[in-house]
């Protein structure tokens, strides 16, 4: 059992964010510790969905991309697309449940 605050569902405080919270307002946490957790509770009789509350004030700028990162990126999204049975751009990233493009996993 943690010994952060726990808030029900959408009653967090103010000046407390999630992640993607601090992400849609162009923050990041900064290296900040997790101050509190929010929880929503599901059916079922399956554990409840938590979320980590981070200080808004003590949040950083998004890091800006730089021409490195954004190479990078794009070379991963491009590794992403190609087949690795017909070497082919497919166009989109390959689903890894097939494991490779459509026309190729039909073909097995």
């Amino acid at each position: 059992m943690s010994s952060l605050p726990v808030y029900p569902w959408r009653l967090a405080p103010t000046g407390l964010a999630t992640r993607r919270q601090l992400r849609a307002r162009g923050l990041r946490p900064g290296g900040q510790q997790v101050v509190a957790e929010i929880r929503r509770p599901r059916r079922g009789g399956r554990p409840p969905l938590v979320g980590y509350l981070y200080r808004v004030d003590q949040a950083k700028p998004v890091r800006p991309m730089t021409p490195g990162r954004a190479r990078s990126l794009a070379a991963a999204l491009r590794a992403r697309r190609i087949c690795p049975q017909c070497r082919r751009d497919a166009g989109y990233c390959i689903p890894r449940s097939l494991g490779a493009c459509v026309p190729c996993a039909d073909n097995r």
